[in-house]
């Protein structure tokens, strides 16, 4: 008896979603579509007025509209996807669609913490060392610091998706997912996935260790010299330059090590509350964070906000 061929090569995917959760496919439609507008909105408000204002020609808002340019192409990256997907009964996308979506997804987390990192690296130079900040962050230091974030997570993930889509499938073609995420689409292979399994932790390591031991080291070096400051006013403005972004980062790693972190059920009924909860927490979690970034910036920023008014208050008396 001959033997089936076990290295069958797919032509697609399939993405299972919620297709056992019909109704709640469309209250998550409506949503996410909100979500993802707003997204759009705030985080494009954001890189117009850091572009138009000079007042926002600095370190500091130059990474934020890195940030808010990255969290527009995350998010762009998969919740279409996503949306045709509540949408479509037949969920299907091509293989190279789907490797495409994978390494457009995680070159963009990669580059996201590598970036929140530079951005505490600016804001201690900024409170540590304020008559250095000119000569340490000029702009020649800062643009290739963004440039080398982008240039990192690109490289990182474009090993992983090489790494994956070399691997042999077996037939098996079902992604329990929303979207091709990398994980997910591992679990589908035939073959020895060590290799995928032990560049996946180092990298985890890379750009989830190195950057929170780093943004952790940065702020207690920032909390020391905000508390030696002698008036309470001082310490209040020198606070509010860094609070924004550490907002943000308790935020962004919050919401991921308690996705990756949580424990998992044992018993059969809390595996199924559990393989809802898997995909519904990474789902918010890729829009919800993108949607607050641009709204903590603007309420806590005064140039911000001011810029806003600018901008806006032009546009009015323009018509």
């Amino acid at each position: 008896m001959e033997k089936p061929n076990q290295t069958s090569l797919l032509a697609e995917f399939i993405l299972l979603g919620l297709s056992a959760h019909p109704k709640l496919e469309k209250t998550l439609f409506v949503l996410i579509l909100l979500t993802y507008l707003v997204i759009l909105l705030g985080n494009g408000l954001l890189i117009l007025v850091t572009i138009l204002d000079s007042r926002l020609h600095t370190p500091m808002y130059f990474f934020l509209g890195n940030l808010s340019f990255l969290d527009i192409c995350y998010t762009t990256s998969s919740v279409p996807l996503v949306l045709d997907g509540f949408l479509t009964p037949q969920k299907t996308i091509s293989f190279s669609a789907c490797a495409i979506q994978m390494f457009l997804s995680f070159s963009m987390a990669g580059t996201e913490c590598v970036l929140l990192s530079m951005m505490a690296f600016d804001r201690y130079v900024a409170i540590c060392n304020p008559l250095r900040y000119p000569v340490v962050m000029s702009r020649a230091v800062y643009v290739p610091m963004a440039a080398g974030s982008w240039a990192l997570g690109g490289v990182a993930s474009l090993v992983h998706t090489s790494l994956a889509i070399q691997l042999p499938f077996c037939g098996a073609n079902v992604i329990n997912h929303f979207a091709c995420e990398i994980l997910a689409v591992l679990k589908l292979a035939c073959a020895d996935i060590s290799i995928n399994v032990i560049s996946m932790g180092v990298t985890n390591v890379i750009f989830l260790g190195v950057p929170v031991l780093f943004i952790s080291v940065s702020y207690v070096f920032i909390i020391a010299t905000i508390l030696r400051i002698p008036s309470a006013e001082g310490r209040k403005k020198a606070f509010s330059t860094c609070s924004a972004h550490l907002t943000v980062v308790i935020i962004f790693y919050g919401t991921l090590f308690f996705m990756y972190g949580k424990p998992k059920s044992k018993d059969s009924q809390g595996a199924d509350k559990e393989d809802l909860a898997d995909k519904l927490i990474p789902l918010f979690y890729g829009v919800v964070t993108p949607m607050l970034n641009p709204i903590i910036y603007s309420l806590r920023n005064k140039d911000v906000k001011a810029a806003v008014r600018s901008l806006v208050s032009q546009k009015c008396f323009s018509r």
